[in-house]
């Protein structure tokens, strides 16, 4: 998923990056081994900058097929999470606010920040993130007091350019070149966008009945701007 203008690469203090580097085992990036440093991120810190800067120091120590091959992994994994029902589910959480397109990208890498799991029995099941610890804590306080805890992550799309930025050493100009590495490694493989039939969450009956959890924990009333 593509989100805002890509934040300027950050170079980031050597911190307990061997234990991330071991929870991967060096191997070649590929599914498994993306969540296994998502996960492993993920149990070191529940910051989510902590993590970012994490990942973005473990990236930018692997060669430069391997950082546009987790870029590769990350919108493989979020077009999974590209349903109606998920769509729904978004804005059941935000308020019943309208997703276009980058809200809900954020929406899910989010998602992929909640562990992989959570992450794909949501896929088949958006209902089950009402028992995920991260939307309960959502639940109890109003929507104007979630702060930095909203459920978005937009700042995970831009952790691989960051990296790849801090591996070539070029302080700009490389994002072009970074794009084309991640065309390279994408190859003819071809997302699929929104799946599933579109609903309206603000029916009430018919939230209840797909949604039901999720529709008594959050009431379809508008997300503060």
């Amino acid at each position: 998923m593509t989100v805002d203008a890509h934040s300027p690469a950050v170079r980031t203090p050597f911190i307990r990056c061997a234990v991330v580097g071991d929870a991967w085992n060096n191997a070649a990036v590929n599914t498994d081994s993306f969540w296994a440093l998502i996960e492993e991120c993920r149990r070191q810190t529940q910051s989510r900058d902590g993590r970012l800067a994490l990942l973005r120091s473990e990236l930018s120590r692997r060669p430069i097929a391997e950082i546009a091959r987790f870029q590769v992994c990350l919108d493989r994994v979020t077009d999974q999470a590209c349903t109606w029902d998920l769509m729904a589910a978004a804005e059941r959480i935000r308020g019943h606010w309208s997703c276009q397109d980058v809200e809900f990208g954020y929406f899910g890498l989010w998602m992929v920040g909640l562990g992989r799991d959570a992450f794909t029995r949501a896929v088949v099941r958006p209902d089950t993130l009402a028992d995920t610890a991260e939307v309960r804590w959502l639940a109890d306080r109003p929507r104007d007091e979630w702060n930095d805890n909203r459920p978005e992550w937009g700042a995970l799309d831009h952790v691989a350019v960051q990296a790849y930025g801090l591996r070539t050493g070029e302080a700009d100009g490389y994002e072009d070149a970074f794009d084309e590495a991640v065309e390279a490694e994408r190859g003819d493989e071809v997302f699929r966008g929104l799946a599933g039939d579109q609903w309206d969450v603000s029916e009430e009956d018919e939230a209840a009945r797909r949604l039901p959890q999720l529709s008594a924990m959050f009431a379809c009333t508008p997300f503060p701007r």
